[in-house]
């Protein structure tokens, strides 16, 4: 279908569960993660009387380990080559750690570099150039990371929290709930890990290291603020002090925590923001994203153009597509007039279904009409590449089977085809495609009654009043 033709809603569109209702005034106690919020400490320094992650250098910054050194009885240079070790050297035996003397090595290991996280599984696909890795923590607590390498860039996506508390009924991880936050070193040692597997020639294409991080896997990034910030620092300050990537490489997703978006955007941090709106109109966002009952779409767009205006890096759109749910045309088009002339672009996800789930991606031609309407609007559009489908990429999937007690599945058969093509890009001569990510994966569990969205809504929220960048 063309995209001039008219964009009348379809007679019938899939059920959505009805929403859980709210408690007056806002979201229900805990959806962001508790204490570890927008605006409080996160839960990985004690809150709720949980037992936090042991210390980590990676926790610290680089005079907050001179000082740890010094309680050593150590003189604070060697935080400095300790730290070298960490994030240069990418040593993980304290017997390798030849500038540090013989007799403190593992008293400073012990101390400044325990433990974080074990690698429970890990899975391949492509060739081997797609790691997933499913990693314990030390309470027991699953998460998971994804290594990508592509021709010229590898891509890490991490997780910042253990499960999730945004609800989102299409997650996996939404669904299984929120166990915990992270802490910043092990948010930190999911790139460290993969740096390391890199430099070590264990990744089909010789040595390599990691160009771009997205805080696309478990969790939501901005319920657990202050560890995901101090880890984007830690990643991005040059060695001794961390890991010397570009923050222009990394991407920091949400749902749309709006007075989160805001600090961040005052962080001096030039990273990427990823909104995962998955609807332009307000009935269909509060059943697919609960925390849109909290901020709604005008509120989140007008926040992602005020961090576009402040950082000048452009806004990411994602949108998974779902069947008859939310790729119906009308709804290309409100999602094109929303973003034209913004500093944005929509990176749209197909959906990749589990086996007995309701919902299903988009057919192949209303993928393509939603395309070519979002670009009519003059919006750069992108379809994400579904790189590690035959291992679960999802994150949260394999996580929640094991919390469940389950097991892990077996890995379905690689696809023969070989490499998945680069995403596809309607915005000819623009910027490159954004780095892929850990896709959502969703649920086959529904609720018993239902509500159709069949039509556009009655009244569309106003645009938003912030210049355009």
């Amino acid at each position: 279908m063309s995209p001039s033709r008219p964009s009348s809603p379809p007679p019938a569109a899939q059920a959505l569960p009805d929403p859980a209702p709210l408690p007056p005034g806002g979201l229900p106690p805990g959806l962001l993660g508790g204490p570890d919020g927008p605006d409080g400490p996160a839960a990985s320094r004690g809150s709720r009387g949980r037992v936090k992650p042991p210390r980590h250098l990676a926790d610290l910054t680089l005079p907050e380990r001179r000082a740890a050194v010094t309680e050593l009885g150590e003189r604070p240079f060697r935080a400095d080559q300790l730290s070298r070790q960490y994030f240069a050297r990418l040593a993980d035996d304290p017997g390798q750690m030849t500038d540090l003397p013989q007799s403190s090595r593992q008293e400073l290991a012990d101390s400044l570099l325990p433990p974080l996280l074990t690698a429970e599984r890990e899975l391949a696909c492509d060739g081997g150039t797609t790691r997933k890795t499913l990693w314990r923590a030390f309470d027991g607590a699953y998460v998971e990371s994804v290594l990508m390498r592509y021709p010229g860039r590898v891509t890490m996506c991490v997780s910042s929290q253990a499960g999730c508390g945004m609800a989102c009924p299409f997650c996996a991880t939404g669904q299984a709930g929120l166990t915990r936050s992270l802490s910043t070193a092990e948010i930190v040692e999911q790139v460290v890990a993969g740096a390391r597997t890199l430099a070590r020639g264990q990744v089909p294409g010789g040595l390599g290291r990691v160009s771009n991080v997205v805080f696309m896997g478990m969790g939501e990034p901005l319920a657990n603020y202050r560890s995901v910030v101090q880890a984007v620092r830690r990643l991005t300050e040059p060695a001794p002090a961390g890991l010397g990537l570009s923050a222009r490489g990394i991407t920091v997703s949400t749902v749309g925590l709006v007075p989160a978006i805001g600090r961040l955007a005052a962080e001096g941090l030039p990273v990427t923001l990823a909104v995962s709106l998955h609807a332009p109109d307000d009935e269909a966002r509060d059943e697919l994203v609960p925390v849109n009952r909290r901020w709604k779409v005008a509120e989140v767009l007008d926040a992602a153009w005020r961090y576009a205006d402040v950082t000048g890096r452009r806004v990411s759109i994602e949108y998974a597509l779902i069947r008859d749910v939310n790729d119906q045309a009308w709804r290309a088009d409100l999602l094109g007039t929303l973003l034209a002339g913004r500093l944005a672009h929509v990176n749209l996800i197909p959906l990749n279904p589990t086996p007995g789930s309701r919902w299903t991606a988009s057919r192949a031609g209303t993928q393509e009409e939603f395309v070519a309407r979002l670009a009519s609007h003059g919006v750069p559009v992108t379809v994400r590449d579904t790189r590690g489908r035959e291992i679960d990429g999802a994150c949260g999937q394999l996580a929640a089977v094991l919390t469940r007690g389950d097991g892990p599945p077996e890995p379905r058969s690689a696809d023969p085809g070989g490499d998945p093509p680069e995403p596809r890009s309607a915005d000819p001569g623009g910027d490159p495609p954004e780095p892929p990510e850990c896709a959502p994966r969703p649920r086959g569990r529904t609720s018993p009654t239902h509500r159709p969205l069949t039509g556009p809504p009655a009244r569309v929220a106003g645009p938003v009043t912030s210049a355009s960048p």
